[in-house]
C-alpha cells in the first residue's frame, strides 16, 4: 500500500474552501507587496473578526429559534471557512479608512446569509452585498476596479489559482460563460468604434474583473443550482455589466450587476430544479 502523504493527515485542504482561502490570502499579500495598496492591517482584522463573530452569533440565534430553546454557544463546529472567505473578499475589493465602515460591510454580508433566504438558500453573494451596502449608506467607502492594473502575469496568476478552486467546486461553466459573454460584447463594441485590439485586451485583463469572475460570480451557495440556469444567469450579468459600464460609465458595474440580478436566482431555481450545492471534503 502507498504511504499516505502528509496532506492526507492534515486537517486543511480537504475542503474546496481551503484552497479558496489560500488563494485569496496570497492575493491580499501580493496586492499589498506589489501594488502598494494603502491597506491597513486593522481594517483587515476588523473584517475577519466581524464576519466570524457575526457567523457565530447568528448561527446560535438561528438554532435557538428553530429549536425553541437556547442551545449552548459552542465553538466546536463553527463554520469559519465561509465567513473568512467573505472577509478576505471584502479586504481585496473594498476600501475605507474607517474600521466602523468595514465592520458594517462585514456584518451586513454575514447577516444576509441568514435573513435574505428563500427555501433555506441565500441568494445574495455576501461580500457583494456588503460592498453595495456601504457604498450606498456611507461616504467613506469605495471600490477601485483598477487597483490590480492590467498586467498579463496578474491575470495568469488569477486564472491559475481560480482554476484550482473551480475544479474542486465544479463551477467553471459559470465563469467561462460570464467571461465569454462579456468578452464578446466588448469585442463587438471595439470593432464598431474602430479601436485597436489592445483596448479590448486592456479591459479583459483587469485584475478586478478576473477576481470577480473567478471568486464572486461563482459562489456555489448563492448562484442558481442547475447548469442551464447558471449559464443564463451568467450571460445576464455580463450583459448588464456591459451596459452599466459603457452606457452609464459606472466603474463598479460588475458589483451592481451582480447585486441587481441576484434575486433572479430564486426564479431560475424554480424553473430548473436541481439539488442545492453542498460543500464536501475533497480526496487528495
Amino acid at each position: 500500500m502507498a504511504t499516505p502523504t502528509l496532506l492526507h493527515h492534515f486537517s486543511l485542504f480537504k475542503d474546496a474552501r481551503d484552497y479558496q482561502i489560500l488563494c485569496l490570502s496570497l492575493f491580499l499579500v501580493l496586492g499589498v507587496a506589489m501594488r502598494d495598496w494603502s491597506l491597513q492591517p486593522a481594517i483587515v482584522t476588523t473584517a475577519i473578526v466581524t464576519t466570524l463573530v457575526s457567523q457565530i452569533l447568528l448561527s446560535w440565534l438561528t438554532k435557538a429559534n428553530t429549536l425553541g430553546t437556547e442551545p449552548k454557544l459552542s465553538f466546536t463546529h463553527v463554520n469559519w471557512r465561509s465567513p473568512l472567505i467573505t472577509a478576505l473578499g471584502l479586504s481585496l475589493l473594498l476600501r475605507t479608512d474607517h474600521m466602523t465602515t468595514m465592520a458594517l460591510a462585514a456584518g451586513i454580508a454575514i447577516a444576509s446569509k441568514f435573513c435574505l433566504q428563500v427555501g433555506d438558500k441565500h441568494f445574495f453573494n455576501p461580500a457583494n452585498l456588503g460592498i453595495i451596502a456601504v457604498l450606498t449608506l456611507t461616504n467613506d467607502a469605495w471600490v477601485s476596479p483598477g487597483q490590480w492594473g492590467d498586467e498579463i502575469w496578474y491575470g495568469l496568476i488569477f486564472i491559475g489559482a481560480g482554476g484550482m478552486v473551480l475544479k474542486r467546486v465544479g463551477r467553471w461553466d459559470t465563469t467561462g460563460m460570464f467571461l465569454a459573454s462579456y468578452a464578446l460584447l466588448e469585442a463587438i463594441r471595439n470593432l464598431y468604434l474602430g479601436w485597436t485590439w489592445d483596448v479590448w485586451t486592456h479591459r479583459m485583463m483587469s485584475g478586478s474583473l478576473l477576481l470577480f469572475a473567478l471568486f464572486m460570480v461563482t459562489d456555489p451557495r448563492s448562484i442558481p443550482n442547475a447548469r442551464p440556469a447558471r449559464l443564463m444567469w451568467a450571460v445576464a450579468i455580463a450583459a448588464l455589466t456591459f451596459v452599466l459600464r459603457n452606457q452609464f460609465y459606472l466603474s463598479t458595474a460588475i458589483f451592481w450587476a451582480l447585486f441587481a440580478l441576484s434575486p433572479l436566482t430564486v426564479v431560475l431555481d424554480r424553473l430548473w430544479e436541481s439539488p442545492r450545492f453542498e460543500w464536501k471534503t475533497t480526496s487528495l
